[in-house]
């Protein structure tokens, strides 16, 4: 019995001592189930194995990436239902509006039909409809703007050619900035950016309105005098005064348009990728027409006798744009693109190179940092096939500017394949077509060789300095081709000899003084920004606006489309260090150092 027991209390003990230490050393499928008290360290006789091995280390890095992200905050019901609210408000307004402004418009289209014919009824209706929604939505009314510049010549020529066509862009235009400057007055927000012009647009400003006033009303309340068997020539010089002063100064209030418009870096890239999208779109439609003429769909001036084979014909238009000239057979090839005139495609072309060469070095998305590079090969192609000598001479030259002032020459690892492909690009079509190489490098030496641009230009200013009426101009418009419907103007081809014309020595000095101070300013815009795409895509804008400012040969900045760029992509440019700002806010993880950004358009 003892002995059994003992054999008992033996067994029992024995079962005693495991449990304990069953309990002192648990399984280690237990132990990674519940990891060990900070309390009851394991003894170093035991080691615990580690639980954070590098996979579950990296795991919980891309967990906790992951989480930083910001999900989108749940919308309550009461929340929901205030955005229904809105959106069917807005339905409202809108239909509302279109209501109202398909009646005027008919009204206006029937009495303009009776008195001028369908062809000034169609725009007056379209053009009521189109003024009262860019009034009520001036930020589609800009981005609208913006794609009506390129395509405005194939548009007039599509709805009958009417005068009242040639100035359609600005029924988007005005009533945009009408309801721009009321939001800004009303924000306390200024319209005059950057406030470093305020001083010589004022000056530029004051110049106008005395020439306004003294030479162009002196001339409509006291004509000059005729002979005796002469009859007075029916003229409005007011009117042209007005249409001058617009056509100088009436697109600068679209650096405001476009600093407001761009809220954010989405905006800015949608605009950036929207200008190469319609460069693209119209180079490659400048393409077909150069395919269209020379296949002999399209007739072109081929075949006419005399000087008609040397002008420009609007009978000879080709589906896109308007008048051009192509008489192969004689050497001389002009396309208008989709433009009105071939020296407007011509400066389309040169400006485009600008704005194809930022997208495609600065773009974050190599898609379309390659659909900017595939749209900056069309442009050199229609260059060489647009027959315009200046852009054969100045899309290449813009492009090695830019290469050196941007400083992206330096950047060997996205230029060499760039300057490659480019090469490449240029090369086929050089090898393919070498006649239309050989003649347009020989129609630009022998027009460089009879009259250079150095003596045209000195020559334009010595004649326009001795023929202007006085210190304050000949008359705003005088030299003005827009104008001509409204009198007599003078044919000035320089920019600045046209402007000493029409406002006299002081206006032109004004002048040269506000675009040397948009240029100062926009130097220093882009050198302060230190985002590296930002400041690429900002030194580019400068190099435009520095090369338009102080361009001469012809009249770039009277008309379109160099006229609404200049001024409109330095704004662009403004805005660049705000969006620099705003990525830093962004990537700051403490939401109380945003600012809250303001709602203009």
């Amino acid at each position: 019995m003892g002995h059994g027991g003992q054999g008992g209390q033996g067994g029992q003990g024995s079962n005693l001592s495991l449990r304990s230490s069953d309990r002192r050393k648990p399984p280690l499928r237990l132990l990674s189930l519940s990891p060990p008290s900070p309390l009851s360290p394991p003894s170093p006789q035991s080691p615990v194995p580690s639980l954070h091995t590098p996979e579950m280390a990296k795991t919980k890095q891309k967990k906790s990436k992951r989480s930083k992200k910001p999900e989108a905050p749940t919308l309550s019901l009461k929340e929901q239902l205030a955005q229904k609210r809105k959106a069917t408000q807005a339905r409202k307004e809108l239909t509302s509006l279109l209501t109202t402004a398909t009646c005027g418009g008919v009204f206006l289209g029937i009495v303009l039909f009776f008195v001028a014919g369908i062809k000034a009824a169609l725009p007056g209706v379209l053009g009521v409809i189109v003024m009262s929604l860019s009034y009520k939505y001036p930020r589609q009314a800009l981005y609208a703007f913006i794609i009506y510049v390129p395509a405005g010549g194939t548009i007039t020529y599509y709805l009958g050619n009417s005068p009242v066509l040639q100035l359609a862009k600005d029924a988007f235009y005005v009533p945009a900035l009408i309801g721009l400057w009321q939001t800004c007055r009303k924000q306390g927000l200024p319209m005059i950016i950057p406030s470093g012009i305020k001083t010589p647009l004022y000056i530029v400003l004051g110049c106008c309105v005395l020439t306004l006033l003294f030479v162009n009303g002196g001339q409509q309340f006291n004509p000059p005098s005729v002979g005796l068997l002469q009859k007075a020539p029916k003229e409005l010089p007011l009117g042209m005064g007005i249409l001058g002063l617009k056509v100088l100064l009436g697109y600068v209030p679209l650096i405001a348009c476009a600093y407001y418009l761009i809220r954010d870096k989405r905006d800015f890239l949608l605009l950036s990728r929207l200008q190469v999208s319609l460069i693209l779109i119209c180079c490659v439609l400048g393409f077909i027409q150069y395919f269209l003429l020379f296949t002999g769909i399209c007739k072109g001036t081929r075949g006419l006798e005399g000087n008609a084979l040397f002008v420009t014909s609007l009978e000879a238009r080709c589906y896109f744009g308007g008048a051009l000239l192509y008489s192969p057979e004689e050497g001389v090839i002009r396309l208008p693109g989709t433009f009105v005139a071939p020296w407007q495609w011509a400066w389309f072309l040169i400006s485009s190179t600008f704005f194809t060469f930022a997208t495609g070095f600065t773009d974050p998305s190599i898609i379309w940092r390659l659909i900017g590079l595939g749209s900056l090969a069309t442009v050199f192609i229609n260059a060489v096939i647009s027959g315009q000598r200046i852009a054969l001479a100045l899309v290449p030259t813009c492009f090695g500017i830019l290469l050196l002032l941007t400083g992206q020459i330096g950047n060997l690892k996205r230029f060499i394949p760039i300057g490659i492909g480019l090469a490449l690009i240029l090369g086929i079509a050089m090898v393919t077509n070498p006649a239309v190489v050989q003649e347009r490098t020989a129609s630009f030496t022998s027009r460089w060789e009879a009259s250079p641009p150095q003596d045209f230009i000195v020559q334009q200013f010595e004649e326009n300095w001795k023929n202007v009426d006085g210190p304050l101009g000949s008359g705003l418009g005088r030299a003005t081709n827009s104008a001509r419907t409204m009198g007599e103007t003078k044919l000035v081809e320089t920019y600045y000899p046209k402007v000493l014309y029409e406002i006299g020595i002081v206006g032109v000095l004004a002048f040269l003084a506000l675009v040397t101070t948009l240029t100062i300013i926009a130097f220093k815009t882009y050198r302060s920004i230190k985002n590296r795409n930002f400041r690429s895509y900002g030194a580019a804008l400068w190099v435009f606006i520095l090369f338009i400012s102080y361009n001469t040969y012809y009249y770039p900045l009277d008309v379109d489309p160099v006229a609404v760029y200049y001024w409109f992509f330095a704004g662009v440019l403004f805005k660049l260090p705000e969006l620099e700002k705003q990525d830093k806010e962004d990537a700051d993880p403490n939401p109380k150092n945003k600012k809250k950004r303001l709602k203009t358009i």
